[in-house]
């Protein structure tokens, strides 16, 4: 194989509320925590082991403004992005950083359905480029 791939897939929940940035020309920058958790049962101990891990998610323009819209801490969300490494400096300190950003995401649970009384539309299914909604296929599987 000659050519290489950057994609990252995850399903998770948001530690934070989603922080935007915004900048003159009119473009917008989200920022979020993700934590993914790993299960399993130690086979000398018998016991449950649970492990978070971590992730510095962002989202750009029309994606993040949509998820400031419907996403809060806790929500859990499907996402497709490429990982990118980048380096910046504190006090004459350099530091780096490794963060997702993110081409494709899906709403799976969000608390604003969840905790309004009534009926409350679903949150579309979004990519960078499009959305997408499954309801009307007529298939029977």
């Amino acid at each position: 194989m000659a050519g290489t791939i950057n994609k990252v897939i995850l399903i998770g929940h948001l530690g934070d509320e989603v922080k935007m940035y915004r900048f003159d020309e009119g473009n917008a920058v989200g920022r979020f925590p993700l934590a993914t958790n790993e299960t399993y049962t130690n086979r000398q101990t018998g016991e449950r082991v649970s492990n978070t891990d971590w992730h510095n998610i962002v989202v750009r323009n029309k994606l993040a403004e949509i998820c400031e819209k419907y996403l809060s801490k806790g929500d859990k969300v499907y996402l497709e992005g490429r990982i990118k490494n980048r380096q910046y400096e504190v006090e004459g300190q350099k530091r780096y950083t490794t963060e997702i950003h993110v081409q494709e995401m899906t709403f799976l649970t969000t608390k604003k359905e969840l905790n309004t009384p009534g009926e409350q539309p679903q949150p579309p299914v979004q990519n960078s480029s499009q959305s997408v909604s499954n309801e009307d296929d007529d298939l029977p599987f």
